[in-house]
């Protein structure tokens, strides 16, 4: 009886290798495969995310950095999310990087949702950041504020009005509609 037990955990074990060494010899092209993938992608989101920084560089002036890495921030979560979907169906798991794309999907359909007036004030806040007629120091009117701008940032824009208090007003209601006043010292 021990002889045939030690014979059936033996050939158990050598079943269990040489499947195992199976498995290894099927998934080495496919991991070979994502290796490869994996690389080129690297060197490729690098030379994308490198390109369009310098191009924003370009356009945005350098007080306007914030907006350059905004776009280089979400061009690069893009990009590292399509990646990660090849490299699994590199892999072999095409439904779960199909699940995972449309799980994706909708929780970004429900955050844009939720962040509705952040991303109204952030877009705004590039508006008005390119506007060339509004700059600090101006004298604007604006709703619910009159004053001089003091800041002009992603969300929101600072006023001092007349009393000398700062007033910080979203981007969005300042941008809906604001008057440039004609200086009272001129």
């Amino acid at each position: 009886m021990t002889r045939a037990a030690t014979r059936y955990l033996a050939e158990t074990v050598w079943r269990t290798l040489d499947a195992f060494g199976e498995g290894i010899r099927a998934a080495a092209p496919r991991v070979l495969t994502a290796v490869v993938f994996l690389a080129i992608a690297y060197v490729g989101v690098k030379i994308v995310l490198a390109v369009l920084r310098r191009s924003l560089d370009a356009v945005y002036p350098e007080e306007q950095d914030l907006v350059v890495e905004l776009g280089v921030t979400a061009a690069s979560v893009f990009l590292w999310f399509g990646v990660a979907l090849t490299l699994l169906d590199i892999l072999g798991m095409g439904e779960i990087a199909a699940s995972l794309g449309t799980a994706a999907g909708f929780i970004a359909l429900g955050v844009s949702y939720a962040l509705s007036n952040m991303i109204a004030d952030t877009v705004a806040g590039v508006y008005l950041l390119r506007d060339p007629d509004f700059n600090p120091g101006d004298r604007v009117e604006a709703d619910p504020v009159t004053g001089t701008v003091q800041t002009i940032e992603l969300r929101k824009t600072r006023f001092e009005n007349e009393d000398g208090d700062t007033v910080v007003v979203a981007n969005r209601d300042v941008e809906k509609k604001w008057t440039t006043l004609a200086d009272a010292a001129a």
